[in-house]
C-alpha cells in the first residue's frame, strides 16, 4: 500500500480536551494529577518504581497458560491459531524483569469502531520499541479485556458502511458472558454481505467466523479474533473476569466494600481538577458492580446492609464479606476501580488508552496509593484518519490543505468563497475606516454637546451592524455560485467524520480491510507513533488501490 502520512498536533484538531491537550504537552496542571511524564524518561522512572511492587506472576502466568492451552484445544484444527510469540511472552511473564505495556477495551463486537485496531497495535510497537532501549529487561504488549466492565446497551452494536448493527437478544447481564445466538449470527452475515463485495479481506472475515460460534461465549469470541489477528505480534490477551485473578484482587474489594476508601480518596483530586478542567468519572461511594447469571448491578449501602440495585439481593457486612471470600469471581470494579485490577494482577509500566480513558486515569493517583498499587505511565492512543486518494484529490482542487480537514463547515465555506470570488467579499477594511470616521464625527459632535457623543456612538455601531449584515449576505449570494462546491466540501466532511464525529470513532475494520487487506494494518504499524504525540492523516494513494 502507497500511502503519504501528515502529522498535525493533537491540539489542532479542537477535539480533544483541554486536560488531555495540556497533558501530553506538559502544561498547566495536568502533570500534577500523575507520576510520570509521557515519555521515554518517564517510563524509565517507572521501571525503577514498578520493582518495588510485587505481581504475583504465578498465578497470572497459571490462568494465561490455562486460557491458551483451552483457545488450542478448541481450535486444534487451525495450527495456525498457536502463536509462538504469545506462548514465549507468556514464559517472560515469569521472570522479574518483565513488564507490560497495557491497552483495554471492552469486547465490542465485531472489534467495534476502529480505534480498537490502533490501541492494540500501538501497544505492541511500544513494547518493541522499549526493548531496544532498555536491553536488559523484556516487555510485553497485553490486551486486556474489559468483560465485566460494559452491557448491552454500551457495546452491542456497531457501524458498518453508515448503518448501525444493533445485536437484539433477551440475554441481560456483562456483555462478556453472554453466548453468540441466532441474532448475532444473522448480524455476522450482514458483514458477510458486505465483505463479498469488496476485493479483499477474506482471511479476516474467516477469523470472525470462526471466533462467534454459536453457544461462544463473547469473551471467547473475543479472545479467538483478538488473538488470530495480533497473536503473531506476541499480543498477550488478559481476560479478567477470572476466579483466580479476582482472588488476588480481594483484599482491595474488601477494603472497598468495608470502608468506601476509593470515593473518599478520590475527592481532593476531583475538587482540584474541577477548577481547571472537567471532571470524567465521579463514581459512587462503593465503586463495584455483583456480578451473576444474567445480572451486572452496583452494589449500594443502605445503613448496615449492602444491597444489589435493582435485584432483591441483600447482604450483612459479615454475608458479604464471606461471598466475597467464597466467590470472588462475583465481584467486579467500576471504572474507578478497573485500573487498580489491572495493575494488581499486571507488572504494568505503561497504559494506553484514549482521551476519555486518560481523564479518569488522571483522577485516580491518590486511589492507587492509598491501595498500594503501582500507578504506571499514561500514553495517549495514536489517532489516524484515512482519507482515499479521490477524496484527497478534490480536497486538493478545493485548494486546502490536509489540516484544513478539522475546520468547522461554515469556516471552510467562507474561506473557499472569498478565494473564489472575482471581488473582494471581505467588508473588514470598510468596517474600519467607517469606525474611523464614526470616531472623528464622535469627536467633533462632543465639541458642540458631550450628550451628543453617545448617539454618535450608537450610530457608529449600528452602521458597523449593518456592514457586517452586509458581507454575510455577499458571502451566500457567491455560496449560491459555488454551491457544487460547497457541496462536496459537506461530501467529502461527512464522509470522513460521520454523524460529525471522528472517523475512528464510528467506522468498523471491515470497511477498510475489506478494502485493502492487512496491508491496512500494516500502515497503521509503521505510522503508529512511539514517542511525539500527534494526529496521523493517512492519504491512500490511488497506485495501492
Amino acid at each position: 500500500m502507497n500511502f503519504k502520512t501528515t502529522h498535525i498536533p493533537y491540539r489542532a484538531t479542537g477535539v480533544f480536551t483541554p486536560l488531555v491537550n495540556d497533558y501530553i504537552e506538559s502544561k498547566g496542571t495536568a502533570q500534577s494529577f500523575v507520576n510520570y511524564t509521557p515519555n521515554i524518561e518517564g517510563v524509565e522512572k517507572a521501571i525503577a518504581q514498578r520493582k518495588k511492587y510485587p505481581t504475583n506472576r504465578k498465578v497470572l502466568v497459571q490462568v494465561l497458560q490455562k486460557q491458551y492451552d483451552q483457545l488450542a484445544a478448541q481450535t486444534k484444527s487451525n495450527h495456525s491459531i498457536v502463536y509462538d510469540a504469545v506462548n514465549a511472552n507468556v514464559k517472560l511473564l515469569e521472570q522479574e524483569n518483565t513488564f507490560v505495556v497495557t491497552t483495554a477495551h471492552q469486547p465490542n463486537l465485531f472489534t467495534g469502531p476502529l480505534y480498537f485496531f490502533y490501541k492494540i497495535i500501538q501497544a505492541i510497537q511500544l513494547a518493541s520499541d522499549y526493548k531496544k532501549q532498555f536491553p536488559e529487561y523484556n516487555f510485553v504488549p497485553v490486551y486486556y479485556m474489559g468483560s465485566e466492565d460494559a452491557d448491552l446497551d454500551e457495546v452491542g452494536s456497531f457501524n458498518l458502511g453508515g448503518v448501525t448493527q444493533q445485536w437484539k437478544t433477551k440475554q441481560t447481564g456483562a456483555i462478556g458472558r453472554m453466548k453468540v445466538d441466532d441474532a448475532l449470527l444473522q448480524l455476522l452475515q450482514n458483514i458477510e454481505g458486505y465483505w463479498a463485495v469488496k476485493p479483499a479481506g477474506k482471511q479476516a472475515l474467516e477469523i470472525l467466523k470462526q471466533a462467534y460460534q454459536k453457544g461462544n461465549t463473547i469473551i471467547e469470541a473475543t479472545l479467538y479474533l483478538v488473538h488470530a489477528y495480533f497473536g503473531k505480534y506476541g499480543l498477550v490477551v488478559v481476560q479478567p473476569d477470572d476466579v483466580n485473578l479476582k482472588s488476588l484482587f480481594t483484599k482491595i474489594m474488601e477494603q472497598e466494600l468495608t470502608t468506601q476508601f476509593s470515593h473518599q480518596t478520590i475527592q481532593p483530586t476531583l475538587t482540584k481538577l474541577k477548577a481547571e478542567y472537567h471532571v470524567q468519572s465521579e463514581g459512587r461511594s462503593i465503586n463495584l458492580f455483583y456480578l451473576k447469571e444474567g445480572i451486572r448491578a452496583r452494589i449500594d449501602k443502605q445503613g448496615d446492609q449492602f444491597t444489589i440495585v435493582d435485584t432483591n439481593i441483600t447482604f450483612t457486612q459479615d454475608q458479604i464479606l464471606e461471598e466475597l471470600k467464597q466467590y470472588p469471581e462475583r465481584f467486579s470494579p467500576n471504572v474507578i476501580l478497573r485500573g487498580l485490577y489491572q495493575e494488581t494482577i499486571l507488572p504494568g509500566i505503561v497504559f494506553v488508552g484514549g482521551g476519555g480513558e486518560l481523564a479518569y486515569w488522571m483522577e485516580l493517583k491518590n486511589v492507587f496509593e492509598a491501595a498500594a498499587v503501582h500507578y504506571p505511565v499514561l500514553l495517549l492512543r495514536n489517532s489516524f484518519l484515512f482519507i482515499k486518494e479521490k477524496q484527497s484529490s478534490q480536497w486538493d482542487l478545493l485548494g486546502f490543505e490536509m489540516t484544513d480537514l478539522f475546520k468547522p463547515i461554515l469556516d471552510l465555506e467562507v474561506e473557499y468563497v472569498k478565494k473564489q470570488a472575482n471581488q473582494n467579499l471581505d467588508l473588514t477594511t470598510h468596517i474600519a475606516s467607517l469606525n474611523k470616521l464614526y470616531g472623528t464625527i464622535q469627536e467633533d459632535v462632543i465639541k458642540i454637546d458631550a450628550s451628543l457623543g453617545d448617539h454618535a456612538l450608537n450610530l457608529s455601531i449600528q452602521a458597523q451592524k449593518k456592514l457586517a449584515l452586509l458581507e454575510k449576505k455577499m458571502i451566500r449570494a457567491e455560496k449560491r455560485k459555488q454551491h457544487t462546491s460547497i457541496s462536496r466540501i459537506h461530501n467529502i466532511k461527512g464522509e470522513l467524520f460521520p454523524t460529525n464525529n471522528l472517523q475512528e470513532r464510528v467506522e468498523n475494520f471491515a470497511e477498510w480491510v475489506g478494502e485493502y487487506g492487512w496491508d491496512w494494518v500494516n500502515v497503521i504499524m509503521e505510522n503508529s507513533s512511539k514517542t511525539k504525540a500527534n494526529f496521523s492523516i493517512i492519504n491512500i494513494e490511488k497506485s495501492a488501490l
